[in-house]
């Protein structure tokens, strides 16, 4: 909603992508009921949807790019091979550091008659040569950023041993041919801001979007919303008949638009943001909060 509003009050496109490269997590249906739940809320799009999986041709020649120059090498280590190499296993559930088992000597790879094909196979992933130190951009929000990512999560991969793209990749090569120049998202994802903007430097694609992280909701437990909050999706209130206005309401609420609980409209959501005003600290789902959606129009 944040992203929609700063799109329509400084004159951005909105692109509407279904990012579907990971076959394994995606639910029949769930494109279909992304757009139910975008047009319930009040919002629209100006372009799309696009569907990542409908052509792999330009992960392929970014994949192809990169080989050229030696700066990804084939890897078939499995989760466990890794977990087993490094010596003290984070506590948190972020990603295990790759230690680089098969890393190439002098950090280039060199490819050759047995170089693996680079997104069908089901042996080897593609992993990227990360350089020392930090890399450093601008949160919009949270201001200046350093973060080592050879440090923090090592050589990560770009292409899975099922043949399909990576996250990383997948996000940096669609911003960069749809011209995204804006990326509003959760802070979950500002760990993967310094990757992204490595490749954009890496494939030689120009400057990256300017990143805007937003703080992610948590459930009364103190742990953000996830799968686990499955009575609390927006589909449940939107098949109960709730109005999208009090979902909106709610997030203005959690955004500073509003001190009390309102009905509101996207539009006016947009015509009110100010992101100046926007709370770091995560919000609660509140049981509060619970009962404001529960409401049902006779």
């Amino acid at each position: 909603m944040v992203n929609w509003a700063l799109a329509r009050r400084l004159g951005w496109r909105v692109v509407l992508r279904m990012e579907d490269l990971d076959a394994g997590r995606v639910r029949e249906g769930s494109d279909r009921e992304a757009v139910d739940i975008l047009r319930w809320l009040g919002m629209d799009w100006d372009d799309g949807p696009v569907y990542q999986s409908r052509d792999l041709s330009p992960y392929e020649v970014a994949l192809a790019s990169l080989l050229e120059r030696g700066a990804i090498y084939p890897c078939s280590a499995t989760r466990k091979q890794v977990e087993a190499v490094v010596s003290a296993p984070h506590a948190s559930d972020q990603e295990t550091r790759y230690p680089g088992i098969h890393r190439p000597k002098g950090g280039q790879y060199v490819a050759d008659a047995s170089t693996p094909p680079l997104l069908a196979d089901d042996e080897f992933a593609w992993r990227l040569v990360v350089p020392d130190g930090p890399i450093e951009f601008v949160d919009e929000l949270k201001g200046p950023q350093a973060i080592d990512v050879q440090a923090q999560v090592g050589d990560f991969t770009l292409a899975t041993k099922a043949g399909l793209p990576a996250y990383q990749l997948a996000v940096v090569v669609d911003d960069a041919w749809q011209g995204v120049t804006d990326v509003v998202r959760g802070d979950d994802l500002l760990a993967s801001t310094p990757r992204q903007v490595l490749l954009y430097r890496m494939l030689g694609l120009g400057e990256p979007p300017r990143y805007w992280h937003l703080p992610l909701v948590h459930g009364r437990d103190g742990r953000r919303m996830a799968k686990r909050d499955d009575a609390v999706r927006l589909t449940t209130y939107l098949q109960a008949g709730v109005p999208g206005e009090r979902v909106v309401g709610l997030l203005a609420r959690w955004v500073g638009l509003s001190e009390g609980y309102e009905s509101m409209s996207a539009a006016a959501f947009a015509d009110r943001l100010d992101v100046e005003r926007v709370a770091y600290d995560p919000p609660c789902f509140t049981e509060e909060d619970e009962q404001w959606l529960s409401f049902t129009e006779a």
